[in-house]
């Protein structure tokens, strides 16, 4: 068989004596001179192999686990953020243990997002690992806040001193402080890749209502508008049964149309309302479009004792029309985060964890 494979005799008998894989070439030379598919000689091959592998590997019961973690959490970015508390991604242990800190488990096999878990945060929509680790995140800021005692008479009047704010970007910075005092915890903390969170309204106990944003959007518009979204959520009393989680709140999503839920309507509503009257807005498309000039958008503005920015963003869901008005679209995470509880952009919120 050597002279014939021309190979050499101490090849041969490893061959024989299974010290030797068949490879590719070899498994050719073989069907020659037997008539059998070489394609059969490496299936062999690779059914032995597989079979001495699954006598000499040990299992490992926590492989699945690590995969679902690792895969479905962008613990990198975690670390990163400070929410973890360890150095090395590669250091799983201490992955592990950091990870079941965050997320109040006794074990590893508790942390919420595994598909075996026990524990389920309700959530009114069916959330990714990333918008549940934002969601912990924010509830562990939230809960060691110090605010005044929540009623809806004070959520009610955080909205009326709210709308006295509209009228310049900067006013914006007292909205904290606002909501503090009517005993709403607010907390912007930064989004996850890929989460596209925008706000969430949930609550501690019957008392204790939170508004978690993102400012995904660096807008004066899409603050206003998602901040009073999920202020009608706390007044509604949304929340209490089930985390409201609002991702990608634009478009259709923001609207009233059939596919929303009735919760979310009447969010959507309440915060379009309150940045641009509906009516005012309709009277004002209605003699100035299809064209909008810089002027008629300030005067109208002006005239409502709003940010032309408000009005701005309103035509812009109104129209369509995404490309334009955008010169009044003003940044807004710059004037309200030295006021607010916020964690990301660089900044930890020292709560919770031993941060590095």
């Amino acid at each position: 068989m050597a002279v014939v494979l021309g190979m050499d005799e101490t090849g041969v008998n490893r061959l024989a004596s299974d010290k030797r894989p068949v490879t590719a070439e070899i498994a050719l030379g073989l069907e020659e001179i037997f008539g059998v598919a070489a394609e059969q000689f490496l299936e062999l091959q690779k059914a032995y192999d597989l079979a001495l592998a699954r006598v000499t590997a040990r299992p490992d019961p926590g492989r699945s686990t690590r995969a679902h973690l690792f895969s479905g959490l962008p613990i990198s970015e975690m670390m990163k953020r400070g929410w973890l508390s360890v150095d090395d991604v590669k250091n799983v242990p201490a992955v592990e243990s950091s990870l079941m800190t965050f997320f109040g488990a006794a074990s590893v096999n508790e942390i919420e997002i595994l598909p075996h878990a026990a524990k389920k945060t309700q959530v009114s929509v069916e959330a990714t690992p990333a918008q549940l680790a934002w969601l912990y995140r924010v509830k562990q800021i939230a809960s060691e806040m110090l605010v005044a005692k929540y009623t809806p008479a004070s959520g009610r009047s955080a909205i009326n001193r709210l709308a006295s704010l509209l009228s310049a970007a900067e006013e914006a910075r007292k909205a904290p402080r606002i909501l503090a005092e009517a005993g709403i915890r607010f907390v912007i903390v930064e989004g996850l890749p890929s989460a596209k969170i925008d706000g969430a309204c949930f609550w501690l106990d019957e008392n204790s209502p939170v508004i978690g944003m993102t400012l995904r959007f660096d807008r004066i518009d899409n603050f206003w508008f998602v901040l009073r979204h999920e202020l009608e959520h706390v007044v509604q009393g949304h929340g209490k049964t089930a985390v409201v989680l609002d991702a990608e709140l634009e478009g259709s999503r923001a609207g009233i149309g059939e596919d929303v839920s009735e919760d979310e309507r009447i969010a959507n509503s309440a915060g379009a309302e309150f940045c641009t009257p509906a009516k005012k807005l309709e009277g004002f498309i209605a003699r100035k479009g299809p064209f909008f000039a810089e002027r008629d958008i300030i005067g109208f503005a002006r005239t409502l004792g709003l940010h032309p920015g408000l009005v701005a963003g309103q035509l812009q869901r109104a129209t369509g029309r995404y490309d334009r008005f955008r010169d009044h679209l003003v940044r807004i995470r710059s004037i309200v985060a030295p006021s607010a509880i916020v964690d990301g952009w660089g900044d930890i919120a020292p709560v919770g964890l031993e941060v590095n």
